[in-house]
């Protein structure tokens, strides 16, 4: 498998050029997806056997790790109709706004289709048509660490209030010891999907709806979304760095991960790396469902799939491709290699995964309070949504506007959008 590199907002046809001929008889694929840690590695150990079986092979194209940026330079390909590219791998909200441009998987997946989640693919299937098929599931958790948790004879913090105070008196009483760097929690602050994730689970907890509801009202002006929200902006500069404004999900890890941070918000992935050879943290964290507003616990719904690009000239070796990655040995291996959530219900109770991932059953736990971000609701309109709502709270968090005043706008925005309906 190669590994080719690509800038948002170029073509790749130049990468099919380099990359030369396929062995006769065999394709070569062109698989473009975001990458965070080792992913790159790991999928290139992952899809070896069927190489091995197939003939053909894969060259990945790694897309910026913003979900963001990876969706509009989807967008511009899509609506390209480009054939440089055979599949996507696509997450798990943007079934609705892409379902034009991708195969139908529903008759090639038939077999596969009872062994995984039914809410799973549920998500993925548009107008009767299965466009993309799970390869793992998300739903972040609070990381947190147990030496230092056990050291000051803390509890796990069942509440955003418990997890402030704590916060801070563990980072007030290790910085007095000498521990300068350390900051009492870290999370995903930038301008993009992943603060409409964070977002979204301090507004969820609090009781303040999930900002347009499955019925399609808007909802995300109240108080108690308010209130949520000035939390979080308290904990700019206090329990958090300021730069955790411009945070995703790896520079979160990053302070995590080299020991300088006592919690963390973050997805499965980073679990493998937080307890690598090379981890700070190693041996010394354990991770719990993300603290209650007072109305629950919320964490919100991720995941990402694999869709065969309609425009694609290599339709069936793409197809046998996202079926491996989707079944249970592509599926295992992602779990075993890079600790994601397989969506194939046997593997919970696969004894390796179970050995050498053991928290994978554990969280089950988070899955029970997942909340999905409302795609459904808002359908071809949701990135539209999802913007203008990250960004009224970056505004907020950034100290430019309440958290009311800037709610109250952001229903406009969103009644704007909406027009005579989603």
């Amino acid at each position: 498998m190669k590994i080719r590199m690509v800038k948002s907002g170029l073509s790749i046809c130049a990468l099919c050029v380099a990359a030369g001929m396929s062995p006769a008889g065999a394709e070569e694929l062109f698989y473009v997806s975001g990458a965070v840690g080792n992913a790159l590695e790991n999928f290139r150990e992952t899809v070896k056997p069927w190489e091995e079986a197939t003939g053909h092979t894969v060259t990945l194209v790694p897309m910026p790790a913003s979900s963001s940026d990876q969706f509009a330079q989807y967008r511009l390909w899509l609506a390209a109709g480009t054939t440089d590219v055979d599949l996507y791998q696509t997450d798990v909200i943007w079934a609705p706004q892409l379902a034009d441009h991708f195969v139908d998987l529903s008759d090639a997946a038939k077999d596969l289709i009872p062994q995984h989640f039914p809410s799973v693919i549920e998500s993925q299937t548009v107008d009767g048509k299965l466009v993309a098929l799970p390869l793992f599931t998300d739903a972040p958790a609070l990381y947190y660490r147990t030496d230092l948790l056990e050291k000051y004879g803390k509890e796990i913090p069942a509440t955003w209030e418990e997890l402030t105070r704590t916060a801070q008196e563990i980072q007030d009483a290790e910085r007095a010891e000498g521990a300068a760097d350390l900051w009492g929690y870290v999370w995903q602050g930038n301008a993009y999907e992943g603060l409409t994730c964070n977002a979204l689970e301090w507004i969820k907890s609090a009781g303040g709806g999930q900002i347009v509801e499955p019925d399609g009202t808007i909802s995300v002006n109240n108080d108690a979304a308010a209130k949520a929200l000035e939390m979080a902006a308290g904990w700019v500069g206090t329990i958090s760095p300021e730069g955790v404004l411009a945070y995703q999900e790896e520079e979160a890890r990053g302070v995590w991960q080299t020991g300088n941070a006592v919690f963390m918000r973050n997805w499965p992935y980073a679990y493998n790396l937080s307890n690598g050879d090379d981890s700070a943290v190693k041996g010394k964290f354990d991770v719990a469902p993300l603290p209650s507003g007072g109305d629950g616990s919320a964490a919100t719904l991720g995941g990402w799939n694999v869709a065969v690009s309609k425009y694609s000239t290599k339709q069936e070796a793409a197809i046998s491709l996202a079926l491996y990655l989707s079944g249970p040995e592509g599926q295992k291996s992602t779990t075993l290699r890079n600790s994601n959530l397989p969506t194939i219900t046997a593997l919970y109770d696969d004894p390796d995964i179970a050995e050498q991932v053991p928290f994978v059953p554990r969280w089950k736990e988070v899955f029970e309070q997942a909340v999905p971000r409302p795609s459904a609701a808002t359908k071809g309109k949701y990135n539209e949504v999802s913007a203008k709502f990250w960004s009224a709270v970056h505004e907020t968090l950034s100290g430019t506007g309440s958290a009311a005043e800037n709610l109250e706008l952001l229903e406009l925005d969103l009644s704007d959008i909406q027009g005579s309906g989603w």
